[in-house]
């Protein structure tokens, strides 16, 4: 193996994956994970700032007219007054939030979680296969579950310093092994 190159294996289910990364590769996934940090940081800040934002339209309107396979489920979202009201929320200040972890490298595997969660709703709530089932949201959600699965967040982030970080003089990831699924 030359020496800038990485190899990488994974057995899941018995069926073993495996490749060489060259090391130009850390340079994509940071982009990646700022890329996807930019975008989310301003949607979520366009939508705070517009203090208009609501869902409720959204759910009971747009996603039945998609033929969205979800579509009651994101009916009945709408139709709950609480639900809406936590959505108005969530959805701005959970993009502001997950843009700015990936921006800087913190908690980086929780936001890209979160963000690939949203994209998720988003890709059942825009239904549209007119082209295929692989759409923007759904190549985004695939974009959110790489960053958390290559770590981007020890990459000119802070999660590199706060896994590091120790307590009690050992590591904190070393320590609190369940950190690791929200660090990286």
């Amino acid at each position: 193996m030359a020496s800038h190159e990485v190899q990488l294996e994974s057995t899941i289910g018995g069926f073993t994956a495996s490749g060489r990364l060259h090391t130009l590769s850390v340079w994509f996934i940071f982009a990646l994970r700022l890329m996807m940090g930019i975008a989310f940081f301003q949607s979520g800040l366009d939508k705070v700032l517009s203090g208009s934002f609501s869902a409720g339209g959204y759910l009971t309107g747009a996603v039945p007219n998609s033929g969205s396979p979800l579509a009651d489920l994101f009916v009945a979202m709408g139709n709950t007054p609480w639900f809406v009201d936590f959505v108005n929320v969530a959805v701005p200040w959970g993009e502001v939030l997950i843009g700015l972890g990936l921006l800087f490298g913190v908690l980086t595997r929780l936001a890209a979680f979160w963000g690939a969660f949203m994209m998720l709703m988003f890709y059942f709530g825009n239904w549209d296969v007119a082209h295929g089932y692989i759409n923007g949201d759904f190549a985004y959600m695939l974009v959110f579950l790489s960053v958390a699965a290559f770590g981007a967040g020890r990459i000119l982030g802070l999660d590199a310093y706060i896994e590091q970080y120790e307590v009690g003089g050992v590591p904190l990831v070393e320590r609190y092994p369940w950190t690791r699924y929200l660090l990286g």
